[in-house]
């Protein structure tokens, strides 16, 4: 009997979460099938990435998922998700939807919640009043899932979760595919020129993103270099601007969103992060496994995450000199920049192959709904 799973984000824009929620429902095949909500209903670029096959639907008529906390709002809520098998929900935009199940909990269907990162508003600190709600929604979850070791402490220590409720599961890509050459074409638009270093990053252009930093940074680089920002999203009008005031608007190039990052990501030299607030970012797996090193401020567990020759260039803050330095000492020295992406790459086959990943999450979301095995 095919599973009916219903999946509430946030935001259905292509990102990590995004990525791997898609990757999963790819993997169930004809197991199951999907409804998707987004709390923006307009953010829906995951879905490009969907394999043909799957049977998925986008909700056309789901109840708000913000708002007031009010009876009426969660009897909605719980009245809507009621009519499947099982709920996913991921990150603090789909809360309420949690809220809801814990309310009216005779009504709801198992619900596994999802807590990836933080946006912007709770990148310097989270906010009281969301701990409390989080704890008090999360306490009816079959179970609450994390990728990295700070989450998972974040949800022991300050959201009060049982240990046996608190699932860490790293997050994971097909590692063998990063290994193809890419094409000197596979950016549209791009083409490199002898002589320059490539920076590059993958990010939906959020605030959160912090890529007006990347921008600075990469202006005071003192070498011949070319920024590539691979995503869309609202800021790419201020991204523009930043590199126009830092005149090096024709060093930047901005394609949009591209699928299949394997296909493109060896054309980069070095992979930079600038965002405020990361946990266990997917696209650091990814410029891993194609063998770049990574210049990054020290947010989530992406120090843990890297290889230890890669550790010296993680900045100990999201600063724009120190992001700086450490895309400049991968500019200068392209031997090591090789030793140091060889060195990721090898930490990336070893530890993030997404079968293992896979495997995980299909027997967590069979037990919660109380078929083990289901999913594969």
């Amino acid at each position: 009997m095919t599973v009916h799973i219903l999946h509430v984000h946030s935001t259905f824009a292509l990102g990590g979460k995004e990525a791997r929620a898609v990757r999963l429902m790819n993997a169930f095949g004809d197991a199951a099938r999907h409804t998707i909500v987004s709390a923006m209903p307009d953010q829906l670029s995951a879905r490009e990435a969907i394999a043909p096959e799957i049977r998925y639907e986008i909700a056309q008529d789901p109840p708000p998922l913000t708002g007031k906390p009010s009876v009426g709002r969660y009897e909605a809520i719980a009245k809507f998700i009621s009519r499947f098998d099982l709920v996913l929900t991921y990150n603090w935009g789909a809360i309420d939807a949690v809220m809801a199940g814990r309310v009216f909990a005779r009504r709801s269907p198992p619900i596994v919640h999802h807590e990836d990162g933080f946006n912007a508003d709770e990148a310097n600190g989270l906010k009281p009043q969301r701990n409390m709600y989080r704890r008090v929604a999360l306490s009816a979850v079959k179970a609450l899932v994390v990728p990295s070791e700070t989450l998972e402490e974040i949800a022991l220590k300050t959201w009060k979760q049982p240990a046996e409720r608190v699932h860490r599961i790293p997050n994971g890509i097909a590692v063998e595919r990063y290994a193809e050459r890419p094409k000197p074409d596979a950016i549209p638009g791009f083409r490199r020129k002898k002589g320059e270093v490539v920076i590059g990053t993958l990010a939906g252009l959020r605030e959160v993103k912090n890529l007006p930093m990347l921008v600075r940074a990469v202006a005071g680089v003192p070498m011949s270099t070319r920024l590539v920002i691979v995503g869309e999203g609202p800021e790419r009008n201020r991204i523009e601007s930043v590199a126009t005031a830092m005149d090096i608007a024709d060093r930047l190039h901005l394609p949009g969103f591209l699928p299949d990052p394997w296909r493109y990501l060896g054309l980069f030299d070095v992979f930079a992060l600038s965002s405020k607030s990361e946990q266990f970012p997917i696209s650091v797996i990814e410029a891993m496994a194609a063998g770049l090193p990574v210049s990054s401020p020290n947010i989530g567990d992406v120090s843990r995450m890297l290889s230890m020759a890669n550790y010296p260039f993680v900045a100990p803050d999201v600063d724009e000199v120190l992001l700086r330095d450490s895309i400049t000492a991968f500019a200068r020295d392209p031997e090591h920049r090789k030793n140091v992406g060889e060195a990721n790459r090898m930490r990336a086959r070893a530890d993030y192959d997404e079968r293992s990943m896979i495997a995980r999450y299909a027997a967590l979301y069979g037990e919660a709904l109380g078929r083990p095995g289901i999913l594969g």
